[in-house]
């Protein structure tokens, strides 16, 4: 047993509370179980109860076993004079404050229904029943609305992450939208593989370089491949007067603009288990084309109204170089960016900007319009989504993919059933069960 699962049982007092006492003998009556702490300190916080005749206001800590105190040395941390009582499933020894007071202890192993005790193993210890999902053999269980809403939970959890995420660097570009737009579109580029690399990439190359030469589409690229470190010379591009070409105009623009210390050598960028038209240069000349083919990026994808426009947005011709070359002086016939590569640009970059914007600004409708985007998206089949399907849940958008993703990997394959409403519900069931 994990001790958040006592967490979970004090947390929505899910325990036999008749005849409720400390190990001393006194009479416990829970006025409030407190709050879940989310920092350093007891386990919850503003919690009231009455014990004997008195009627406390503080802290409640949580342990397996009442030793568990002393093992995380919680009788010489002053953070933990506030605890109240402490509710153990084991009460093995007395526990006490800094000052030497002894502190009163709950056992709640007798009060929590066997039942109870058993489906949360079921769920969260023993091997999984479902190759996916813990609960998957018990999914009858749980009505189809329940499902759903955790779904869009997930969804939703997901949406707020990566918009977290896009805040943060907003922040950081002295609240800049523009250039946050810049920043997002260039590790959206990255396509899961090589997001991070693309990121570096853009904070190697200001916005403000790249504006004087969006226009030049040449001196652009020279600029963009010559940052990722793709210009300099090997086998392959000794005889490539394009390539050639690039490097001496990436040489005069990096000493003009003091680039060298940013320059990013290519180790740097992931090529393993990558198909051909997935590699970084690809992936960079079709940077390279929307950089210069739109010259505002956030207005743009803040004010587009529907999937059609904003495919077209990320739709642009790269240069003819790189419709006939996977990687400098290699050649073969690349395809253009695909309709799946642009349904995850707008999932992955123009939904959590938009968001992101939204939360800036406090209107609450323009994040319901952001993901009423995915919504018009069509579904992502993987091998995450598909067993989903196999067990019923509804999968008819790139919304419910999002949501299914983020149940997978948050919540099933960690095991987080207690986080769960699924979980919870199937641990409901058993609530009155001796």
């Amino acid at each position: 047993m994990k001790e958040e699962f006592l967490h979970y049982v004090w947390q929505h007092q899910y325990y036999d509370k008749n005849e409720l006492r400390t190990e001393a003998g006194e009479l416990i009556t829970v006025l409030r179980p407190g709050r879940r702490n989310a920092d350093a300190g007891p386990d919850f916080l503003d919690a009231r109860l009455q014990i004997g005749e008195v009627e406390w206001n503080g802290a409640v800590e949580i342990h397996l076993r009442a030793s568990d105190w002393l093992r995380h040395q919680h009788q010489t941390d002053k953070k933990y004079d506030q605890v109240i009582l402490h509710v153990v499933y084991t009460a093995d020894q007395d526990i006490w404050r800094t000052n030497g007071s002894v502190i009163p202890a709950l056992a709640l192993g007798p009060r929590i229904a066997l039942a109870l005790v058993n489906s949360y193993r079921n769920l969260v210890e023993l091997p999984p029943a479902s190759a996916v999902l813990p609960c998957g053999a018990l999914l009858d269980q749980v009505p189809v609305i329940t499902r759903t809403m955790m779904v869009e939970r997930a969804l939703l959890e997901r949406v707020e992450q990566k918009a977290e995420a896009i805040a943060a660097l907003h922040a950081q570009l002295d609240d800049d939208w523009e250039a946050t737009a810049y920043h997002a579109l260039a590790a959206g580029f990255g396509f899961k593989k090589n997001t991070e690399p693309l990121a570096r990439l853009a904070k190697a190359l200001p916005l403000a370089v790249v504006r004087r030469h969006r226009h030049e589409v040449r001196q652009l690229e020279a600029l963009v491949f010559g940052q990722a470190g793709f210009l300099a010379e090997t086998e392959a591009t000794a005889d490539d007067a394009y390539i050639q070409e690039l490097r001496r105009e990436y040489e005069f623009l990096r000493h003009k603009y003091q680039l060298a210390a940013t320059t990013m050598p290519v180790h740097e960028w992931n090529f393993l288990r990558l198909r051909p038209a997935n590699f970084p240069p690809v992936r960079l000349a079709q940077l390279v084309a929307v950089l210069h083919a739109r010259p505002v990026l956030f207005s743009a994808l803040l004010t587009a109204t529907d999937i059609r426009t904003l495919e077209q947005f990320f739709t642009a011709p790269v240069p003819a170089y790189w419709r006939g070359h996977f990687q400098p002086g290699r050649p073969g016939k690349v395809p253009a960016l695909g309709r799946s590569s642009l349904h995850l640009l707008i999932a992955n970059v123009v939904v959590p900007l938009r968001v992101a914007y939204a939360r800036y600004v406090g209107q609450p409708e323009l994040i319901e319009s952001a993901v009423a985007l995915l919504e018009q998206l069509p579904a992502e089949h993987n091998h995450l989504t598909e067993p989903y399907e196999a067990l019923g849940f509804v999968h008819q958008s790139a919304a419910d993919s999002q949501g299914l993703l983020t149940l997978s990997r948050s919540y099933c394959q960690p095991r987080q059933c207690l986080r769960c409403t699924i979980g919870s519900h199937i641990l409901r069931q058993n609530l009155l069960v001796r």
